[in-house]
């Protein structure tokens, strides 16, 4: 393909003229972190300290501090200094998840690099976020995958780190790349913080809707307290045996209990024959029924969600019926909310077992009129469908972040 004007073939692909390509030991220090001789466990298990950066706190682009999070006392920091953290420093886990990494910002200068992590302390003429932005490419975490060492865990080395080559702009348009690129991470955390918030505003309404404790306008009366199996009906699904392939392939939707993870179900992945459907005990239910995840000591169980389409499910979801006599959208916002409580109900084992029909249709609701279960089911849905809007808003502004990096990061869009 021939070149446009202004750009040369390099092994990193095409970039500007101007621009040269450096391998990352030619543009920075790369450090390990201490060995156990030099760091030991007891010494950074307490309480008072700064945090030490190991593999479990390098996220992608980000650190993830918590409260489990080691402290490394200012003793160590003293006689270790060498392991401090400064402010521009990139910083690897050795072994794992290779193609992780974040940049220490001003917050985070004085933390401690930990013995299973790497770090790249740049040169002055090398932008540090332009540098950690390079280390976000597909590219290059594809590169330190398939470069790291180890058959069962991938591993790297100051050798794999210092080989890997990157497009070098000149220092201004590193510079300005990197602003152009901070500007959307600014827009995208300012998206996950309005998310998080009508999140917590969600919650808050459905701890007062849902109980009665605040009532919604035109609404008054003591509200009833009804067992499911009082107002609806419920049953549990089927799998069609996996030994025989004339069950499996078909037209008819068949949803495992991991599906319920998509709260809201219009498809799944899962099809079933007529012979299927009729060699197991699984039904076909109808729309609008509510979910709720059996079985299992994983997160699954009380997991609540609702069907748009008509499916089977396995024997390790409930489905409670839809009626006129109750709203369903009410019901599933009911016991969504109710997430712990329904796996403390669970049968057996000190409520570490599973949940069973018998149980579901015992579990008591507050039951307002179905003008009023309508009318909080509304509520919470509108509210349901601002979180999404700005969840796809911040899911395309994540993708137009990608596009915006393979582009400036390689030279193929030049800013002014």
């Amino acid at each position: 393909m021939e070149l446009k004007p202004g750009y040369k073939r390099t092994e990193v692909g095409v970039i500007p003229e101007e621009w040269e390509v450096h391998s990352v030991r030619e543009i920075g220090e790369i450090k390990t972190g201490p060995f156990g001789t030099l760091l030991k466990a007891e010494e950074y298990s307490g309480s008072e300290g700064v945090p030490l950066i190991s593999v479990g706190e390098i996220g992608v682009g980000t650190f993830r501090i918590t409260e489990r999070t080691p402290l490394v006392p200012a003793s160590v920091v003293q006689r270790l200094p060498q392991y401090v953290l400064r402010t521009g420093d990139i910083v690897f886990g050795r072994k794992g998840a290779v193609d992780r990494s974040a940049m220490v910002e001003e917050s985070g200068n004085g933390w401690f690099l930990g013995s299973d992590g790497m770090s790249i302390r740049p040169s002055s003429q090398c932008h540090p976020p332009y540098l950690a932005c390079q280390f976000q490419r597909h590219e290059v975490q594809s590169w330190l995958l398939q470069n790291a060492t180890g058959t069962t865990m991938a591993s790297l080395n100051q050798e794999i780190l210092g080989r890997v080559s990157i497009p070098y702009a000149p220092l201004p348009e590193q510079r300005a790349i990197a602003a152009a690129l901070s500007d959307v991470d600014a827009l995208l955390a300012k998206l996950d913080h309005l998310i998080a918030k009508k999140r917590d505003l969600k919650q808050a309404a459905m701890q007062q809707l849902l109980t009665g404790k605040r009532r919604l306008p035109g609404f008054s009366g003591e509200w009833e307290l009804k067992r499911i199996g009082e107002f609806t009906d419920c049953t549990a699904g089927g799998t069609p045996s996996t030994l025989i392939s004339q069950y499996w392939g078909g037209s008819i939707r068949w949803m495992n209990s991991g599906e319920l993870n998509l709260k809201h179900v219009y498809d799944v992945s899962g099809r079933i024959t007529e012979a299927g459907l009729a060699n197991s005990s699984t039904n076909i239910i109808p729309k609008k029924c509510v979910l709720i995840g059996l079985a299992g000591q994983g997160k699954t169980r009380g997991t609540v969600a609702m069907n748009h389409v008509e499916l089977c499910t396995n024997q390790s979801i409930a489905a409670i019926f839809p009626n006129s006599k109750f709203s369903a959208d009410y019901l599933y916002y009911n016991l969504d909310a109710r997430y712990d409580e329904l796996r403390e109900m669970s049968a057996g084992d000190g409520g570490r077992g599973g949940l069973n029909i018998t149980i579901i249709r015992a579990i008591l609701v507050p039951f307002p009129t179905l003008l009023e279960q309508t009318a909080i089911a509304t509520v919470l849905s509108d509210m349901d469908a601002e979180i999404a809007a700005l969840e796809a808003r911040r899911d395309k502004t994540r993708a137009l972040k990608q596009g915006m990096m393979q582009e400036l990061l390689t030279g193929r869009i030049r800013l002014v």
